[in-house]
């Protein structure tokens, strides 16, 4: 037992040399600094990368935004008051949030599969940055195979092209024959799609020509499948990546929050064009990933966008990633 009298004791025997040593110290002339340390601003990783059987998957960080919300993008049927009370019982802010984008890079063994592509200059300095976060990642644009575009929304596809040239010049192109009908289709000029419209016109009509329609259940390549999941654009597509036996899911924006969207599914999101039919895939989707235990990423997930779904009566939870992908 170490008694009062030896605390003492002890303290009294360093606070001694501590000030012997500082008076050394100032015999010699020396100061502390007075200069402040500088802020060096927010950091976040930007790569995570993990195996999946004889695959293996990287998230990565294209950026983020902040802006006014979570309501009216959020919850976008309910009162305001009450989408804001529930961002604080969840330790969000009430009128402010931040909306990241992490597109998904696959290694088959055979193939580079890229799933989206970022905003691409239009959303730069805080996001569009795919292109040069792809060397941290340990690729090279020029390696990519295969380009998959889950939906046209221009975060998906903005960073397609750099300076008018394309981004992966060595890809072919996989989307969902639905998406790319209806936003490539004259019938969207003139409409509130047609800013979106004009940009797929630029960059994704571009590779037609290399490109690949598919429908539910269509493959990307061995391993890799469409899923249909309709509403937030009229062909939005999640993939179900499998090796091995082990299954992930990109979901890329059947939901879009991992508490607005993902604990309230029910709830309408600003931006998904059929509300009705979003929120059912939204909830179908939910619910096959948390009943069958699948880990999944989502494209507006908090980095690194991967976790799993826990079910909660009617609800569901988010999970994030901790190391059971690495073990």
């Amino acid at each position: 037992m170490t008694t009062g009298l030896q605390v003492t004791r002890r303290w009294a025997l360093l606070t001694g040399a501590g000030a012997a040593a500082m008076t050394a110290v100032g015999g010699l002339g020396i100061r502390p600094t007075s200069a402040a340390p500088q802020k060096l601003g927010p950091s976040t990783p930007t790569v995570y990368r993990f195996e999946l059987g004889d695959f293996e998957i990287a998230t990565i960080a294209d950026g983020a935004i902040q802006l006014d919300g979570p309501h009216p993008i959020f919850g976008n049927d309910q009162p305001a008051e009450d989408v804001q009370a529930y961002a604080e019982a969840n330790f969000l802010p009430p009128t402010r949030m931040e909306i990241s984008f992490t597109p998904v890079i696959v290694n088959t063994g055979s193939d580079l599969v890229m799933f989206d592509s970022g905003n691409g200059a239009a959303r730069r300095p805080g996001a569009g940055l795919l292109g040069e976060r792809l060397a941290a990642a340990g690729y090279a644009p020029d390696d990519v195979s295969v380009v998959v575009i889950t939906h046209c929304h221009p975060d998906h596809i903005g960073g397609l092209m750099e300076d008018g040239r394309p981004l992966f010049p060595n890809a072919r192109y996989v989307i969902g024959e639905t998406e790319y009908q209806f936003w490539t289709s004259d019938d969207r000029i003139g409409t509130p799609a047609e800013n979106a419209a004009s940009l797929a016109r630029t960059n994704v009509m571009p590779f037609a020509e290399k490109m690949t329609f598919l429908q539910d259940g269509g493959e990307v390549v061995s391993g890799i499948r469409a899923v249909a999941a309709h509403g937030h654009t009229p062909g939005h597509m999640a993939y179900m990546i499998e090796s091995q036996g082990k299954p992930f899911l990109i979901w890329a924006d059947s939901v879009n929050h991992y508490v607005m969207s993902l604990q309230r599914p029910d709830w309408h999101v600003h931006f998904d064009m059929d509300k009705a039919a979003a929120a059912a895939n939204r909830r179908r989707i939910l619910d096959m990933v948390a009943t069958d235990r699948i880990p999944a990423t989502g494209y507006h997930m908090p980095f690194p966008a991967v976790g799993f779904v826990e079910k909660t009566g009617d609800s569901f939870r988010w999970v994030p990633v901790s190391y059971q992908l690495r073990v």
